[in-house]
């Protein structure tokens, strides 16, 4: 027993190197609160700086380093120093590539025990990290972390290029490589570059069609898992993005983000040929064809462009001759919603005194083809 205690008062030397200053450490379980005050009376060599007591000396000393900064172990590889040799041998595991501890379901290696019983959860489905905003459930106390900051908005790592800002400093080094070019990795299906790795993964799902993303509501499939968790809340009804202004829900944060701007007015995508701005990107998109010229849509049947899709759908109407729209008076129908309204002034002028007026607007739609004869 007393062995024990000592492993894990000097586990505790170890980690007080990797707590920074002024920062809180990971609350303990209440049965370790329990031990912990227990051995606190036998506990009786003081650390005169941070007031923590050590069952021994030699304790106490291998403490004191970590507030002298004093670093007798180093890496003969790189060169990093260390204030406990047993930090320095788990140290030297990553350039001899030794990973001791392995998952018996997968087979997985991993550097650190810590590391394999954080990945053990994937397998059982444990997720003992609770956020208390929303509820939300995470494996590891890092990511519970990491997603706190989209509840407080906190998002301190600005790129330098574009000042965009983000939560997350491995998110921050994902965006920089759009200003620099870097796009290292290549699908070999199509040549096709991308900025990351998983990138490339996600990507090439498109060529091979995998879907690993089951609906556990319907029989529906998705490619990428973020899909699936939108999908699903159509199941659910769940919308957990609520405006701050208004109240109103949202099932997909960037729909909130959209709405959002109404009430700030924020209009952040200006077009680059003149000085107007757009609250959405799609519509900075459409707007910047005026200037460019482009028209990307092209009807089928007649080789018409057209710079919006909702143009090309409504021009191929013509072709098709389908009728959306249909009069409820008659029961004529119309490709077009403004010709439905034009035959529909037929019916407000039919009484005696507007029979002139009936008259006039007779021969106009007559030529639109747009009453019955």
């Amino acid at each position: 027993m007393e062995k024990n205690e000592e492993i894990e008062e000097l586990s505790e030397v170890e980690e007080e190197r990797h707590v920074k200053y002024g920062e809180k450490p990971f609350s303990r379980s209440k049965t370790k609160k329990k031990t912990f005050l227990k051995n606190r009376a036998k506990k009786s060599f003081l650390c005169t700086q941070c007031e923590k007591r050590f069952s021994s000396k030699r304790y106490l000393q291998l403490h004191t380093r970590v507030h002298t900064e004093e670093e007798l172990f180093t890496c003969d590889m790189c060169g990093k120093s260390f204030t406990q040799s047993t930090t320095l041998k788990r140290h030297m595991m990553i350039h001899t590539g030794e990973k001791p501890f392995m998952c018996d379901q997968c087979e997985k290696r991993f550097l650190n025990k810590s590391h394999l019983e954080t990945h053990m959860r994937i397998h059982t489905g444990e997720k003992p990290f609770t956020c208390d905003q929303c509820g939300r459930a995470f494996a590891c106390a890092s990511n519970l972390k990491k997603h706190l900051k989209v509840h407080t908005k906190e998002k301190p790592h600005s790129c330098s290029v574009c000042g965009k800002s983000f939560s997350l400093l491995q998110s921050l080094h994902s965006h920089q490589k759009i200003h620099i070019g870097v796009r290292a990795y290549l699908c070999f299906e199509c040549e096709k570059t991308f900025i990351s790795a998983n990138q490339l993964k996600l990507h090439q799902r498109i060529h091979t069609g995998e879907k690993p993303y089951k609906c556990s509501h319907c029989n529906e499939r998705f490619s990428v898992s973020v899909n699936l968790k939108t999908h699903e809340r159509i199941h659910t009804g769940e919308k957990p993005f609520k405006c701050s202004h208004c109240n109103k829900r949202f099932s997909v944060s960037t729909s909130l983000k959209t709405h959002e701007r109404i009430h700030t007015g924020e209009k952040p995508y200006k077009c680059s040929h003149c000085n107007e701005r757009f609250s959405v990107s799609a519509n900075l998109k459409t707007h910047e064809r005026i200037h460019t010229g482009e028209k990307p849509y092209k009807c089928s049947h007649c080789n018409k462009r057209f710079s919006q899709s909702t143009n090309l759908k409504t021009h191929e109407r013509i072709h098709s001759r389908e009728k959306l729209h249909t009069c409820d008076q008659y029961g004529k129908s119309f490709s077009f919603k403004t010709h439905l309204k034009l035959h529909m002034k037929i019916h407000e002028v039919e009484k005696p005194h507007h029979r002139s007026l009936r008259s006039r607007l007779v021969v106009h739609l007559y030529v639109l083809n747009l009453i019955i004869v």
